[in-house]
């Protein structure tokens, strides 16, 4: 594959970033193999300026022009790795679209992702923010996860355990993780599958169609049908999806809460902690379906901001800001975003 680099400058972001955002980089590099990467991080003039390294731009928020180099990873390839009675192994490149990759698996009639289904963005950023969705996340199934380190350009492999991942984080939201970037991911998914229906919404959906022994694709279609009924699509209307983070107080904090909120949505975890339900929050704060300027609260699912039309960055953080300002007012709860603002 070609090292060679086409630089384009002044170059517009909008269509690569799922809220719609214009915006302008100063630099722009597709990125299509790792000797490209490679020559993009070795090149005098980009390594000057400050980097981005962009995927399917689904969990950024543009505050504004990028003043520097942005590395578009756009690079491609699947395939079955390895296969024994337990695991089989897949592996993708980190520019593949997430969505394409996973009803891949399932046409390999290999199971395990399908609870993760239309999660918009690409596999090299699903690591990055341990995306999850219906009872399972991306650290239940990941084997390893290939790096280059953009200082040193040395290329190796990281375990699970080497990710540490946590609720919508890992070490490459870390300071220590930063100067990795990824280039493909391995996950071992099982070769004697059985579905995840833990979550009660997916098994209610599930058991409305009638299907009591659900194959993977079933599951997937399923979980798709679901959010397509929530959720809008990028293409349609500009949003990144979820935009805040459940917030984990903890039990005595939750047993507080519903002495003075007793329809409080609230989740027990393993370590003791109480998970909370973002969006009843807002729901509750009376922002769904609400507008400030041309941001918006998505109608359908509170959780979810959404560009009405020209919207900057800095009309969706306004939003996102008197939320977090209202939620905090009424339940001592400071929303986090999921979004990265650049």
């Amino acid at each position: 594959m070609s090292a060679e680099l086409t630089i384009e400058h002044n170059y517009s972001l909008q269509r690569l970033n799922t809220f719609g955002i214009e915006a302008k980089a100063a630099a722009y590099v597709r990125i299509t193999s790792q000797a490209q990467l490679q020559a993009a991080l070795q090149d005098p003039a980009l390594s000057a300026m400050p980097r981005l390294i962009l995927g399917g731009g689904s969990n950024i928020v543009l505050t504004g022009d990028f003043p520097g180099a942005v590395l578009h990873m756009a690079t491609r390839g699947m395939r079955l790795a390895q296969a024994d009675f337990e695991t089989i192994l897949v592996t993708a490149a980190a520019g593949e679209n997430w969505h394409d990759f996973v009803q891949w698996t399932l046409a390999q009639g290999v199971g395990g992702l399908e609870n993760l289904s239309l999660i918009p963005g690409t596999v090299g950023a699903a690591p990055i923010q341990n995306i999850g969705a219906y009872g399972v996340e991306i650290k239940d199934y990941l084997h390893s996860v290939s790096v280059m380190h953009s200082a040193s350009g040395i290329v190796f492999d990281m375990d699970r355990d080497a990710c540490r991942f946590a609720y919508r984080d890992s070490i490459f939201k870390q300071a220590d993780g930063r100067e990795l970037i990824v280039l493909e991911v391995t996950f071992a998914l099982p070769a004697q599958w059985q579905p995840n229906l833990r979550y009660a919404e997916l098994a209610q959906a599930v058991a409305e169609r009638n299907l009591a022994e659900p194959t993977p694709q079933q599951v997937a279609e399923t979980v798709m049908a679901i959010r397509r009924r929530k959720l809008p699509d990028p293409a349609v209307i500009g949003n990144a999806g979820s935009f805040f983070k459940n917030p984990v107080v903890s039990r005595e904090q939750c047993l507080a809460l519903l002495e003075r909120f007793p329809t409080l949505v609230h989740h027990a975890q393993a370590d003791g902690t109480e998970k909370l339900a973002a969006g009843w929050l807002i729901d509750q704060c009376g922002w769904k379906g609400k507008n400030l300027g041309p941001a918006g609260v998505y109608p359908k699912q509170a959780l979810v901001l959404v560009n009405n039309g020209g919207a900057r960055g800095a009309d969706i953080t306004r939003l996102a800001a008197a939320i977090q300002d209202d939620v905090e007012a009424k339940y001592g709860v400071r929303l986090s975003p999921e979004p990265v603002f650049i």
